[in-house]
């Protein structure tokens, strides 16, 4: 009697042990399939929560694994209650399976570990020639690759193949084991929906690397000699090419994994037109900054330009660039409807009528255009001139001209106040910066100094300024006596400079003024300064 309840003990803790085993290699693939889940770029970042959920998921197989056990040890207490042996029932249990069954698990459990072993070998055997692969990679040219990019490329590509080795073993063990064909078709499924991502994810990373390779070779090689030479100019499109490219690739991992879901495989289609339109975009931007740059590099090559020529030149690119840009967008906007098979001739028809509702509405839009248009063919002003403008003295507006576009005219002013001024706002104009200016300083004299002294020591003054400031013209000069008091008399004088630098000569002048008439023991009062063309 004791004998047979040591059997029955001993065949009940086998049983529970069984499970034990079986919980604990489920909790070490757990804990590796999390460790791979880390590593993955989707949840980088999230170690935390990943900690989290392999925490849940090993209470609830630890919490299964105690009901079967309980479960076990109940089936098995009835069972002894009932009177049953439970060597001899489990005997009988274990030969109502057929003999071939315990050969082919045998053999499956023994093609399967096969299997493993050598996925370890060629996982190791891999990491080894990455690691020759990253060396040789960086040691083709070496300061000019971006290595953080090259690390980041073959470290994701090891990670990537060695998951995608774990999981194809997965599906090789289930037909091994001659599990259900449905759990072996999911199995597929779900590894090539994890290669389209890792591809997609390896095609990524190698385009930044690509990216970055050649925008150092590019500067490197660069020349005033080769075509390079624009490259710094158009180099602020690299990180548009990079988002452009990380777009597409998005897409088109997408449409792949669409493509393995039969409820949604026909959203496939949309991927195609996606990676069409960012084409587009990135084409129609592309072409703009090619355009400009061919505009400038045309308008400013010769070497003899005046600056009455450069600034018209400056004057007209803006406008150029602002009517191309419409029109890139105009083209876009069509070619994008096209691509998704919308007929865009009857919204081009309705914008039509709904431009020229607006454009009666806009009268003051129409005049600020038309106004733009003489302000620029009558040569008005250009970009660079010095101008005062507005209707009424009062709010009147003086400064350099820094932009002439189709609706507004941009003017900075001397304390570098920025105003924005619509071209049908601009009124009466004074442009300074035509031809030449007059420089005018009055000067406030004792009534009985010496006048000629006086007159003599100016134009000396006015000789060492034209040596000294090659923005004068011609020397000073006194105009002649514009008032005079019991006291004082107020003197003109006026030097011939370039156009806009008026306000500088004026400064340097009332210095000199002020340190040369010291010396004479003449004491000058405030004095009042006006400009003249």
């Amino acid at each position: 009697m004791n004998q047979l309840i040591i059997v029955n003990t001993s065949i009940i803790l086998v049983e529970i042990l069984a499970i034990a085993i079986f919980f604990l290699i489920s909790r070490w693939l757990l804990t590796k399939f999390c460790h791979f889940l880390v590593q993955v770029p989707l949840f980088e970042g999230k170690p935390t929560k990943i900690r989290l959920i392999r925490r849940n998921v090993t209470a609830l197989m630890l919490l299964t694994c105690l009901v079967v056990s309980l479960g076990i040890i109940g089936v098995n207490s009835f069972l002894i209650y009932q009177g049953e042996n439970l060597k001899e029932y489990t005997i009988n249990l274990i030969d109502r399976i057929p003999s071939g069954f315990w050969l082919g698990l045998g053999i499956a459990i023994t093609q399967s570990l096969g299997v493993i072993i050598a996925a370890v070998f060629v996982i190791k055997l891999l990491h080894y020639w990455l690691k020759i692969g990253v060396k040789k990679v960086k040691s083709l040219d070496q300061n000019t690759a971006d290595d953080e990019s090259v690390d980041a490329f073959f470290t994701t590509l090891n990670r990537r193949i060695t998951l995608g080795i774990w999981l194809w073993i997965v599906v090789v063990c289930t037909q091994f084991l001659k599990l259900p064909s449905i759990v072996t078709e999911y199995l597929y499924i779900g590894l090539r929906i994890y290669l389209s991502i890792a591809i997609g994810l390896l095609i990524l990373k190698a385009v930044a690397a690509i990216v970055d390779i050649l925008d150092v070779l590019s500067i490197r090689y660069s020349s005033p000699d080769n075509l390079l030479r624009f490259y710094e100019r158009l180099r602020h499109l690299v990180p548009f090419l990079k988002r452009c490219l990380e777009f597409v690739v998005y897409v088109f991992t997408a449409t792949l994994v669409v493509q393995q879901v039969q409820l949604i495989a026909n959203l496939a289609n949309f991927g195609v037109k996606i990676i069409k339109i960012i084409a587009i975009i990135f084409i129609s931007r592309v072409v703009f900054e090619i355009i400009y740059l061919l505009l400038e590099e045309f308008l400013f090559t010769q070497q003899d330009l005046t600056d009455t020529q450069r600034s018209r030149r400056l004057t007209m690119i803006p406008l150029f660039r602002s009517l191309l840009q419409y029109l890139i967008y105009f083209g876009v906007a069509v070619s994008i409807l096209y691509t998704l098979e919308i007929n865009p001739t009857p919204i081009l028809a309705g914008a039509g009528i709904i431009g020229i509702a607006v454009g009666l509405g806009a009268q003051t839009l129409i005049n600020d255009i038309v106004c733009g248009f003489f302000i620029l063919f009558e040569n008005y002003y250009l970009v660079g001139d010095y101008i005062q403008a507005g209707k009424a003295e009062d709010k009147t507006v003086e400064g350099i001209v820094e932009a002439i576009e189709l609706r507004t005219t941009r003017i900075r002013n001397t304390n570098g106040q920025l105003h924005i001024i619509r071209n049908g706002d601009i009124g009466s104009i004074t442009n300074y910066s035509k031809q030449y200016i007059f420089a005018t300083v009055d000067i406030s004299v004792p009534a009985n100094c010496n006048l000629s002294s006086v007159c003599q020591v100016i134009e000396e003054i006015g000789k060492k300024l034209k040596i000294d400031q090659l923005d004068v013209l011609e020397s000073t000069f006194v105009e002649g006596v514009e008032s005079l008091s019991e006291s004082h008399l107020l003197l003109r004088t006026l030097t011939k400079v370039k156009p806009g630098k008026h306000l500088h000569i004026q400064r340097v002048l009332r210095q000199l003024y002020i340190d040369n008439f010291q010396d004479l023991g003449i004491l000058l009062p405030p004095n009042i300064t006006k400009v003249e063309d």
